[in-house]
Formats: structure tokens, sequence, C-alpha cells
């Protein structure tokens, strides 16, 4: 089955030189999540720019769902919701009102069920008749929301959707996502919260000077890029790691207070037993232990900071 975005050596130069994207290619598969990180300025708005047909490319091309998004904008953006990091909404215009409004924008029929269901979904169904500016900022981004999915779009594009909203919010969007996708909607997110991607994300994209750095599966990428550590807790200080444990590239932090051993959990085949009695073997009193799991953030952070 084709992809339903398909992205070939995309490029963005701005009238100033400054080139947005560099050379961005890029397949989604119909009813994934893929969660795209990267630093501020990275490209991620740029490219969701251009696949919402928002920007022109500079070269390059894009289809979605077998179209290409400059010759065939309608058909192309009438497949797509899209959630913007701005707040862009008519203040004094009531929440059914502007979510019924993008609806008939995109060339969909009246459908008061349909709206009424989704405001529920939402948890806003108690405020259709309130006006914009007197919801909370949370409220707010549920409203936009609602406004990307009024006209029934097999494609949702949430820009840094969770900015600036509180812990219990996130994770009722979180909820909501993993619900969408389980109806066959194509999610493509930004953000800036790693545990965000690591919760619910199938696929991550790290994008950074406008270079697509890496896209994996996520449970992939942290098998192959996320180790685990031990870390052994001593109760006197070492100034270096003994000879006679040279063999398991042990390393000292903590000011030598810790033993550091960095393995693969499906190789190890019990060398940390091996390894612990070693260690006492060598005169080395610990007071405790302790396992590590290499983060998402750790792996973003490691690859940013190689292409720096």
């Amino acid at each position: 089955m084709a992809p339903i975005i398909s992205v070939n050596s995309l490029s963005k130069t701005y009238a100033n030189g400054f080139k947005a994207l560099d050379n961005v290619s890029l397949d989604i598969e119909e009813g994934e999540i893929l969660a795209l990180l990267g630093p501020n300025g990275a490209g991620k708005t740029t490219l969701i720019s251009i696949i919402c047909g928002i920007a022109n490319p500079s070269e390059g091309s894009v289809t979605v769902d077998g179209h290409d998004v400059v010759r065939d904008f309608r058909k192309t953006r009438g497949v797509i919701g899209l959630v913007p990091q701005e707040l862009t909404t008519d203040q004094f215009e009531s929440v059914v009102n502007t979510v019924s409004f993008s609806r008939g924008l995109n060339g969909k029929k009246p459908n008061p069920a349909y709206i009424d269901g989704l405001l529920r979904e939402l948890t806003l169904y108690e405020k259709r008749s309130n006006a914009l500016r007197e919801l909370s900022g949370g409220m707010k981004r549920r409203v936009l929301i609602a406004k990307a999915l009024s006209h029934e779009p097999r494609i949702l594009f949430l820009d840094e959707p969770t900015a600036g909203v509180d812990v219990s919010l996130r994770k009722d969007m979180w909820q909501l996502v993993k619900r969408l996708r389980e109806g066959g909607v194509t999610i493509i997110l930004t953000t800036h919260y790693i545990e965000e991607a690591q919760e619910i994300a199938d696929r991550i994209g790290i994008i950074d000077r406008g270079k697509l750095m890496l896209v994996e599966d996520k449970n992939t990428l942290m098998r192959k890029l996320g180790g685990k550590q031990l870390i052994i807790e001593l109760r006197e200080p070492l100034a270096e790691v003994p000879s006679a444990l040279g063999v398991w590239k042990l390393t000292l932090s903590q000011g030598g207070r810790q033993l550091v051993y960095e393995y693969d959990e499906e190789s190890d085949h019990g060398g940390i037993a091996q390894l612990l009695a070693e260690v006492e073997a060598a005169g080395i009193v610990f007071a405790d232990i302790a396992t590590r799991q290499t983060s998402l953030e750790d792996i973003f952070v490691s690859l940013i900071g190689e292409g720096r």
C-alpha cells in the first residue's frame, strides 16, 4: 500500500537565504502516529506548512493521498486537519459556531449531530454557547482541535498541541490522539515534550537545522540506541578503575563514588552477576546497585549534539 504522505527531496530556502529544509524525504503510513522532534528553528513547522499547502517548496515535491499538494491543493487540503501552534480564533464567536464554520470552510455540508459529538468528545459541549474569550487556554486549545476535526479529515497535524497546557490536560489529549488513531486517523505531531513522543508515537523523526536526521520505529530506536546502565554505588571513592576490571569497560562518575557499566539486556546473559563477583574480588565494597534505562530524551540530546 502506498504511503498516505510522501515527501521527496524537499527543500525550502527563504528570500533572505535561510534554508529551513534541506533535502528532506519521508513516507508516512496511513493510521500511524509520527512524532517530529527538534529544537526551535529546526524546520518542523516549515515541513508541516508545505505538506498542508500553506507554504510552497523551493525544491522537491509532496503527495498526500496520491495527489500533489501544489497542483491538487483542494483535494489534499480536504483530507488534512491542522492544529496550529497559535490560538488563531475569533474571540467573540461561540464555540459551536466557530467549529461549524470551519466545517463549511472545508467544503462539508452542515452536520450538527457530528459537531455535537465532536464537542462532547473534547469536553467542550457544556461550553458550546460560550464565546472563545471566555475560555481558558486549555479549552481554546481543544477548540483548535475541534476545528481541525470538523470536516472529518483522514490526516491530522498537531503543531505543539500541548504547549502551555497543564499536565492533566496534556494527558487527556494523549488519550484523544490514541482514540483518533484507533478510528483510522493518521497523526503527525511536533512537540518539545520528549515524554509526549515516547508515550503516544509509533515512529520518531528527529529534525535539526532543516535536515531529517533519523526516522525510526520508536521501540526499534530504543533497542538500537537506548542501552541500560548498571550503577554501582561505592562506600569509598576510587581514583581509577582497577586494571583487573578493565575487560568490563567501566567508567567512574560522581567523583569516583560510582562505577557505571553499560550493557545490552538481550546479550548480557548473566554478565552482571559475574561483574559483581569480580568487583568484590577486587576488594571494592559497594553500598548499593541500581539500573537506568536510556530514555528517548538521552537519544535525542545525543543525536542533536552530534549534528552541531
